[in-house]
């Protein structure tokens, strides 16, 4: 089945944040009770032809500031060479992994992960005998912790996406509004629309048993907070029941939820 075309109508919910007063989600339920799933190493054809293994993988992460990077740091030094496959490229003489070894600056000056052999230099290739994937995906499973502690932010928030907005009311109040939605082929940018397959819009990554807001709750909570995350699971529910035709995903089968 193609994408799905990117312009369609969505539903959006607004809601004050529970545990603060000036600030307000903006949701769209329409991706949130969507059936979407990672199919990584399950039918995914890569965003690139050339990389089908990689993923969305090839491009390397980029940090969303130092805190992210450190914390990021702290998993890696728990790497050995049996769980990563190019660590031997991010070590120092001493046989330490060095910093440098494993994250670069891209021409704007923003820092991310280094790119080695096509795909972010955590990317273990397929046949690699510690196991094929994201190394600190991997190490999440074997540490019994989720992978929003391995993994860089934009990791582990794909396809989610966060923005932040602030507004200006008639009566000259303001308030922070923080948007989740979905992070679509757009996100990327210009470049976006170059990538040869995405999954987020695609029929074949809508086979989830889930809706998002479920499968993906770990995530949702972590970027907005239980209280928050408890109101938006409510109206997520009362969403799929309405059953609205505007309520659905169109890469979504008309049976989910």
């Amino acid at each position: 089945m193609p994408e799905v075309d990117l312009v369609f109508p969505r539903a959006w919910i607004e809601f004050q944040d529970p545990t603060d007063a000036e600030q307000v989600f903006r949701c769209d339920l329409t991706w949130l009770t969507s059936s979407w799933t990672c199919i990584f190493g399950n039918g995914c054809p890569g965003i690139y032809a050339e990389a089908p293994d990689a993923g969305c993988c090839t491009l390397g992460a980029h940090f969303s500031d130092k805190d992210d990077e450190n914390r990021v740091a702290e998993w890696v030094d728990r790497l050995d060479d049996a769980t990563w496959q190019r660590r031997p490229e991010a070590l120092n003489k001493r046989g330490a992994v060095k910093r440098s070894g494993w994250v670069e600056t891209d021409d704007e000056g923003d820092r991310k992960t280094r790119v080695s052999g096509g795909a972010c230099i955590f990317h273990n290739a397929p046949g690699f005998p510690g196991g094929y994937g994201c190394a600190l995906h991997a190490l999440a499973l074997n540490e019994d912790v989720h992978f929003v502690a391995t993994k860089p932010d934009v990791c582990w928030q794909l396809p989610l996406r966060r923005t932040f907005r602030n507004v200006e009311r008639p009566d000259d109040t303001t308030y922070l509004e923080i948007s989740i939605g979905e992070y679509d082929r757009r996100g990327w940018g210009p470049g976006g629309h170059d990538l040869d397959w995405y999954c987020s819009g695609n029929t074949e990554a809508h086979v989830g048993l889930e809706p998002v807001y479920v499968s993906s709750a770990t995530e949702l909570i972590t970027m907005m907070g239980q209280a928050a995350y408890d109101v938006l699971a409510a109206r997520c529910e009362a969403h799929l029941r309405s059953r609205s035709a505007l309520a659905l995903h169109p890469a979504s089968p008309p049976s989910h939820g």
